[in-house]
């Protein structure tokens, strides 16, 4: 039965509001902190992230240290009820350290290094660097690990990027003894026999370079895994030099869209996750596909530790670095962030408070804009949800349950697009992925996004679009499932390699080959303008006709036991097999061998939600660009139903007992969600 998890803080056990502030910008203006105070107040903003970019301002001459301003802000917090994470400042380091010791600069790929300047432009190596960052870290423990106003640590700030100095080319080779521990077994799994590459000195390997190796797969990839766990390492020094004063103060940090970090080790370390997120709302003539996208996201970063997070970073109203900055429509603010919360997020949280006045982000938008008062559309916008959420903060810490999952592996996601295979001018890994989500999102049906490590017995559906680098071990895994009544589907390209990225040989798709009654032959990408089709056998057992058209890659399988829904209407391959499924133990595994579009997977999801036995979240027929998501503590669930559609829509409930969480009052029957709508409703468990 489910029920809350823990506060993330015992002494903010509410749903946070809050943004990114900076008040080390406005230290000339005395004035400036208690405007802000009372603009908080009104705003019903509690928690502040505090002191991002703060290193100048705290340590402004090495082992000088000026706290005064920070003590007076956190002071002025305690005083008015409002709460800090506050922050270390690692993310951009004062320029009498670039100056005074080179090496904490970062050295790019092309073995360049970096002048001082912009932000995460650090070695995350360097003895000096975490030498400094201790002290400053263990600085700010000290003095304010037991405020009362502070309730977290914000680690760094979006951590990512590479560093390829001798430190970590050393750290690097260091990192490859521990895990092959003879140059053999390096040879053999990085398949150095090609183009005669192989390494008969420790000493000879380095990071991929431009100008230098950068086509031996294993490397690449194993160069990405090391940069995580050199990443994690680094950000668990952090953590480690904050946690002295107080253990029990929760430390996070924000993550945000990148590629270049695989963020399930990463969450290993923290307390709590949190992210930013910034789309480009309106960018089309609705905003379901981009709603469906961040939602992947919300459930991605919701699934690394199977609880609540922090949306930490969101924007009241537009961007000022994306390609065009646009404003959100009215009602898109209090959709958009009450969709993080409705995939599991217990704050909502802006970047930034009070706009910069100068440098690059002067023009980002912000709660306070530079007219400097709250009589503005954006700080009505902010207002409004935070009354909003505290209307619906009983919600907080209640789990998100899910009975589907999608498998999304970085290591795949690397692999993926470093494999030169049939489309290299675009294989659309992520798109894919996001594609199959979208299809179940529509069904209002909650989705974990899980890795190949996780426990899958939990689930009754898991999708794996493209598992390019599928280990042995996940396959005997995907088997279990299947076999103990589990339904699967994958796709083309999957099975191919292992974790060394060596193709499997014995045919593909390799682990997969028994569970999914298949033998890929052979795949091909299309051109652009290529197209081929899929027509749905008579009678077969998903009940539903027609054909439909596919695009980019076509896989060329046979049938080792599966069964033949649908076949290709094209090519010389016109009538051989093209969707398949394989009854396996008490389970089935279905396998699309070529590229279909959302006409398909709509149709295909319907059926397969229900073949697998997976509820949702309202018993009814959702209009196109309606979603629902569900929370719960067991005793009640906390039902969104959000409209992306850029049009009104009506939504038919089902026949259990539903009350507005804003209005406490009784609806059934139909609801009507004006253009980007969203309405939280309680009912029953």
């Amino acid at each position: 039965m489910a029920k809350k998890f823990p506060p993330i803080s015992d002494r903010l056990p509410v749903l946070m509001h809050g943004a990114d502030y900076n008040p080390d910008q406005w230290l000339h203006d005395p004035k400036v902190l208690e405007e802000d105070i009372r603009m908080m107040k009104l705003a019903k903003c509690n928690a502040m992230s505090l002191g991002i970019f703060s290193w100048a301002a705290l340590e402004p001459e090495e082992g000088v240290f000026t706290f005064e301003w920070l003590d007076r802000v956190l002071e002025s917090f305690a005083q008015n009820g409002i709460y800090a994470w506050l922050s270390t400042p690692s993310g951009a380091r004062p320029a009498w350290m670039s100056a005074k010791y080179t090496e904490v600069l970062r050295v790019e790929k092309n073995r360049v290094r970096n002048l001082h300047g912009m932000r995460h432009n650090h070695c995350y190596t360097s003895p000096v660097y975490r030498e400094k960052t201790a002290i400053i870290n263990g600085k700010l423990a000290e003095r304010y690990g037991n405020h009362p106003a502070v309730i977290g640590w914000h680690i760094s700030n979006e951590l990512g990027g590479d560093c390829h100095c001798d430190y970590c080319q050393d750290a690097f080779r260091t990192w490859l003894k521990e895990k092959y521990g003879t140059l053999e077994k390096l040879n053999f799994a990085w398949w150095t026999s090609f183009w005669a590459h192989t390494y008969t000195d420790w000493s000879q390997i380095e990071s991929p370079a431009p100008h230098g190796e950068n086509m031996v797969h294993g490397q690449n990839l194993d160069w990405r895994r090391f940069v995580t766990d050199q990443m994690t390492d680094f950000c668990d020094h952090e953590i480690k030099s904050v946690k002295k004063a107080n253990p029990a103060l929760p430390a996070t940090t924000n993550m945000h869209m990148t590629e270049g970090l695989d963020y399930r080790k990463l969450a290993k370390i923290l307390d709590v996750i949190s992210w930013d997120v910034y789309p480009t709302w309106h960018d089309y003539k609705n905003d379901i596909e981009l709603g469906a996208s961040v939602s992947f996201w919300h459930d991605l970063y919701r699934s690394l530790q199977q609880k609540p997070f922090l949306l930490m970073e969101s924007t009241p109203s537009l961007t000022n670095w994306q390609p065009i900055s646009k404003l959100k429509q009215p009602g898109m603010h209090k959709l958009s962030s009450l969709q993080a919360v409705a995939h599991g997020s217990d704050s909502v949280q802006y970047f930034q408070w009070r706009k910069s006045r100068g440098s690059s982000e002067k023009f980002h938008g912000a709660v306070v804009d530079h007219v400097g008062h709250e009589h503005t559309r954006v700080f009505k916008d902010v207002a409004d949800l935070g009354r909003t959420l505290a209307d619906i903060s009983e919600i907080a810490g209640t789990p998100t349950p899910a009975k589907t999952a999608i498998l999304f592996d970085w290591d795949n996601r690397w692999a993926v697009q470093d494999a030169q295979g049939p489309r290299n001018s675009g294989i659309r890994y992520e798109e894919t992925v996001i594609a199959h989500h979208r299809a179940i999102w529509e069904q209002g049906v909650p989705t974990d996004i899980i890795g190949s490590e996780d426990e899958f017995s939990g689930y009754k559906l898991i999708v794996a679009p493209m598992l390019y680098l599928c280990r042995e071990e996940t396959g005997r895994k995907l088997e279990k499932f299947v076999e103990n009544g589990g339904t699967l589907v994958t796709t083309y390209w999957s099975g191919i390699v292992d974790e060394h990225d060596l193709c499997h040989l014995g045919g593909f798709p390799g682990p997969l080959r028994k569970t999914l009654g298949i033998w890929a032959e052979e795949i091909e990408g299309l051109y652009d303008h290529d197209r081929n089709g899929v027509a749905m056998a008579e009678g077969n057992e998903l009940g539903f006709t027609g054909s439909f058209e596919s695009h980019e890659i076509c896989e060329l399988i046979h049938t080792e036991g599966a069964e033949v829904l649908g076949t290709y209407t094209d090519s010389f391959y016109a009538g051989r097999p093209a969707l398949t499924v394989n009854r396996f133990g008490q389970g089935r595994a279905y396998h699309m061998a070529t590229r279909l579009k959302d006409d398909f997977l709509g149709e295909f999801y319907k059926q397969i939600v229900d073949v697998a036995g997976v509820e949702r979240v309202i018993h009814t027929e959702l209009p196109a660009g309606v979603t629902a998501q569900v929370r719960t503590d067991g005793e009640s669930d906390y039902v969104f139903v959000m409209n992306f559609s850029g049009q009104e829509q009506r939504v038919k409930l089902d026949d259990r007992q539903y009350v507005s969480m804003e209005t406490g009052e009784a609806l059934s029957g139909e609801l009507t969600l004006p253009v980007h709508e969203v309405v939280v409703l309680k009912r029953p468990a």
